[in-house]
């Protein structure tokens, strides 16, 4: 994220853009809908401030709850008072071009990972997960009940129980040698 505390979530719009060049990013607006995540993806290496304000002021109008770009960004200070959440590969005041068309909405690689239209986008302070369109559902309730198990233990961990004990994991490091050693004992 280029601001903390940003969260994004929803189905991402695809953009492959050629680096430098913003052109395709203005196209795909057009196509957003409200709860989309625009994710953009370049057809090389490129570090240069692909967004910006004035293109989050547009997909926010839109309803686009954020931007995952595999290039960079500028005008970081006015995206996190605008509350615009974007994640990028790096921040760079170097603008672009408008030269070379791309495309929209075809699978891409961003950031190493393959996004198809649709797919579902979830963006936080720890980074961004692309989860397939026809896993979503699972996912969700997989998620749902993570979280379900995890209050629970960190309820038992705030009272003072172990994670060696809730896991079950004595028995194990048993098993792979570990020995307890009294250091009391050993000074003299």
């Amino acid at each position: 994220p280029v601001w903390p505390g940003a969260t994004a979530a929803g189905p991402a719009v695809t953009v492959l853009a050629q680096p430098g060049d913003n052109w395709m990013l203005h196209v795909a607006v057009e196509l957003c809908q409200p709860g989309d995540v625009l994710v953009v993806a370049c057809a090389t290496d490129n570090h240069d401030g692909m967004f910006g304000e004035l293109l989050a002021t547009s997909l926010k109008a839109r309803g686009v709850r954020g931007l995952v770009i595999d290039a960079g960004c500028r005008d970081v200070r006015a995206l996190q008072a605008m509350g615009f959440p974007v994640w990028a590969k790096a921040v760079c005041a170097r603008g672009t071009v408008k030269a070379t068309p791309g495309s929209v909405n075809v699978p891409v690689v961003c950031g190493g990972a393959l996004v198809e239209p649709g797919d579902v986008v979830v963006a936080d302070e720890d980074g961004v997960v692309v989860v397939p369109r026809r896993h979503a559902g699972a996912a969700a309730d997989a998620s749902d009940a993570r979280l379900s198990r995890e209050a629970i233990t960190r309820q038992r961990l705030a009272a003072g129980e172990l994670g060696l004990d809730i896991y079950g994991m004595r028995e194990k490091l048993r098993a792979a040698g570990l020995v307890y050693v009294d250091s009391a004992a050993d000074l003299h």
